[in-house]
């Protein structure tokens, strides 16, 4: 017998609040719940607004501001430049110039005019003293650079002091190549003078002060651009920084690469201003110099010999004179190469001439030193022959002969780059060289100070240089 299920009576509830319609479904909300609704709808909105403006705000500011101006504050800007400047400052090498006794400088130009008859005595205002042009007046150039306002050496990479305290090199500001030729081309009964007389007086004067026997003169700089300037007190002023010429004169304990700087000679012909050309430049190689020199210049006799009779060769003896210096002129800003064999040390002037000529250097003198290497690559702008190579008939010419005009291009255009670093009177030109390289110095120089305070001396009959020191290795043709 079938019994019907007793039906199960639903749980207790409170009545149902009236439902809120919705499209998609009729769900029943309660008060609560629906307060809660429309407080998360609420925060939504005021988060989407806030976003909102925000990002209005600083499409408008980056797009439609105009930029905040670089002297809105003066004072503030004012104040930033001075502290730029003192960094700056502090940053580079501090170096102090003596001021020498008149006869290692200006005494110097005027003992050079009296022998030549063109002063009867010293004048009183310096001013009126001119440096006379020659090749190794570089010397003449560094000392005006030091002697300018620090106003006005803008770009320089060291700084000038007047408190010997603050520096940290010491410049020796002599005369010493323009001492050299002070009887040199003047009369038979020149004024007396005595280059040995003034360069034993220095070293005695030098050997007086304070900081030079400090540190036994390695933070000074000498500048003896002529390879026989300073030669007989040499042995006494060697642990300076030395800026030479080359190292011709000089033994391997004197002077080296590691310590002292390879400067230019000051060029005597005119610099070529205008723009790489081949098609103007009709003479294929050009020289004029002395023929006759001594020890590694006697190669200059045998290319005589050899080129003299070259088609498009022109190769002429000549000495220094207004009238030689013209002539050149002439011949190498016509010419495509300029022969540059050593002379009586492996370098010589003809070499600068030639690069402010653009007229390509080939170089014959297998122990060159050549300035500024660490920043100008000399493959680029000149031609290295090896003196064994350069001897042989034919062999020169031909080589040269073989390079296309838009090779040549390419070296006049090289060298026209660095035509700056070897003019002396240029604003960026061979001075701020020379002080970047002496600057670069100044870390060795303080080991070598600590050094000789602490290592026992030892006596020794060969010289030691315990590092790099001039060029002893061989040369290769680079073409």
């Amino acid at each position: 017998m079938n019994r019907k299920p007793k039906p199960i009576s639903p749980p207790m509830s409170p009545p149902p609040l009236p439902s809120i319609p919705n499209s998609q479904s009729h769900k029943t909300l309660t008060p609560i719940s629906l307060m809660a609704r429309k407080s998360s709808l609420l925060k939504q909105t005021l988060i989407v607004l806030a976003l909102f403006i925000l990002a209005v705000y600083a499409f408008v500011n980056t797009f439609f501001s105009p930029p905040v101006a670089a002297d809105a504050d003066p004072a503030f800007n004012k104040l930033s430049q001075q502290n730029s400047n003192i960094e700056f400052k502090s940053s580079k090498v501090k170096v102090y110039m003596y001021n020498l006794p008149r006869k290692f400088t200006y005494g110097i130009i005027e003992q050079h005019s009296m022998a030549r008859g063109g002063l009867v005595g010293p004048v009183a205002d310096v001013s009126m003293l001119k440096y006379p042009g020659h090749q190794h007046m570089g010397e003449w150039y560094v000392f005006s650079d030091l002697s300018r306002p620090e106003s006005e050496r803008v770009g320089s990479p060291v700084v000038k002091v007047t408190d010997p305290g603050e520096a940290d090199l010491f410049f020796v500001p002599v005369f010493s190549s323009l001492s050299l030729v002070v009887n040199v081309g003047g009369p038979a009964a020149a004024h007396r003078y005595s280059d040995e007389e003034m360069q034993e007086e220095l070293v005695e004067w030098l050997e007086q002060q304070e900081y030079w026997r400090r540190n036994n003169g390695r933070d000074h700089v000498i500048i003896a651009g002529d390879p026989n300037a300073m030669l007989r007190v040499m042995d006494r002023i060697k642990n300076a920084v030395l800026l030479v010429s080359d190292f011709g004169r000089l033994r391997v304990d004197q002077g080296s690469l590691v310590k002292d700087v390879v400067i230019p000679y000051s060029h005597r012909i005119n610099t070529y201003t205008g723009d790489p050309r081949v098609d103007n430049r009709n003479t294929l190689l050009f020289f004029m110099g002395n023929r006759y020199r001594k020890e590694g210049g006697k190669i200059r006799d045998l290319l005589f010999n050899i080129l003299e009779t070259e088609e498009d060769v022109v190769i002429k003896h000549g000495t220094q004179s207004r009238e030689s210096r013209r002539a050149a002129t002439q011949g190498m800003h016509t010419s495509k190469f300029c022969l540059n064999p050593a002379g009586d040390t492996p370098s010589a002037c003809r070499l600068f001439d030639a690069i402010v000529s653009l007229c390509v250097p080939v170089i014959v003198s297998d122990s060159i030193e050549l300035p500024f290497e660490d920043v100008i690559d000399y493959r680029k702008i000149a031609v290295f022959v090896e003196t064994s190579a350069a001897t042989k008939p034919g062999f020169l010419i031909s080589t040269l002969r073989a390079v296309t005009p838009d090779r040549i291009l390419e070296y006049q255009r090289e060298l026209k780059k660095v035509q700056r670093y070897f003019i002396y009177d240029h604003p960026n030109g061979a001075v701020n060289e020379i002080w970047r390289e002496v600057s670069q110095k100044l870390p060795l120089i303080k080991i070598m100070i600590n050094r000789d305070k602490r290592l026992v001396r030892r006596e020794s009959s060969e010289p030691v240089c315990s590092s790099l020191c001039t060029n002893q290795s061989g040369l290769i043709t680079s073409l």
